[in-house]
């Protein structure tokens, strides 16, 4: 994955600080859990305000297009999970499709502030992916391991994103009511950056379809209930370490 761009905002500093305290071994858990749920609390929170303090002020927070890579074991999986917490953001994001080297590309198109924050999330997200994907045992007398494993994966992407796209909205309703630099309001200045990135998409990628996420593996329901134990301000699924199993 790329480097974050340097002089990022001391919010996600902090952010990203409560969230290096919750993966550290030697973090005692009621402590962890404290710092993830902060951090969760905070990076939505974050969102809002970036919108509302750089309204009528582009070159504070400008719409930018970037190309993360995402290396095999489970490329897919990982495009999949860059992709799914890109919309839940504000961002939006495509599929570029499979490097020579096997790596897979995606662009991400969306306000600085929101891609930082897509960045900070998948890489939490993917530890915890990995880490519970690396715990499973695949039930006796399934045909694919791997067919299991990717259907694990795709139901663990779905819960979990459907998770932050619900703390995303609770932020935005939290801030009704609120009014941006300019003194317009939260709606109206989170509609128009909504309307500003699909146009910035657009224009990237006149041509695109939605593709539809399928699985033929019977672990869908076993990701989904990790989905729901992910660490989102509720309880972690995986070990420390983010050794992936092999594809």
């Amino acid at each position: 994955m790329t480097t974050p761009q340097a002089g990022v905002n001391p919010k996600l500093a902090t952010i990203r600080a409560l969230l290096a305290k919750a993966e550290d071994a030697a973090t005692p858990e009621a402590e962890a859990e404290l710092a993830r749920t902060r951090a969760m609390e905070m990076m939505a929170k974050y969102g809002v305000d970036e919108a509302l303090l750089s309204d009528g002020q582009p070159s504070r927070d400008g719409i930018t297009a970037r190309y993360i890579d995402l290396p095999n074991p489970w490329s897919m999986s990982r495009v999949r999970l860059m992709c799914f917490i890109a919309e839940a953001v504000g961002c939006k994001a495509i599929n570029m499709g499979q490097e020579a080297n096997g790596v897979r590309r995606v662009h991400v198109v969306g306000y600085e502030s929101d891609v930082q924050r897509a960045e900070i999330l998948y890489t939490s997200l993917l530890l915890q992916m990995l880490n519970g994907l690396n715990r499973q045992a695949v039930p006796y007398g399934v045909r694919s391991a791997k067919a299991w494993r990717n259907s694990w994966q795709l139901g663990f992407i779905v819960r979990v994103t459907e998770r932050l796209k619900a703390i995303e909205e609770a932020a935005r309703a939290a801030a009704a009511g609120e009014t941006s630099a300019t003194g317009r309001s939260t709606e109206l200045v989170l509609a128009d950056r909504d309307t500003m990135v699909e146009s910035a998409y657009r224009k990237a990628h006149p041509k695109t379809w939605k593709q539809r996420s399928s699985f033929s593996g019977n672990g869908y329901g076993d990701g989904v209930a990790a989905g729901n134990r992910a660490d989102i301000g509720g309880t972690r699924i995986g070990g420390r370490s983010a050794e992936s199993v092999a594809a």
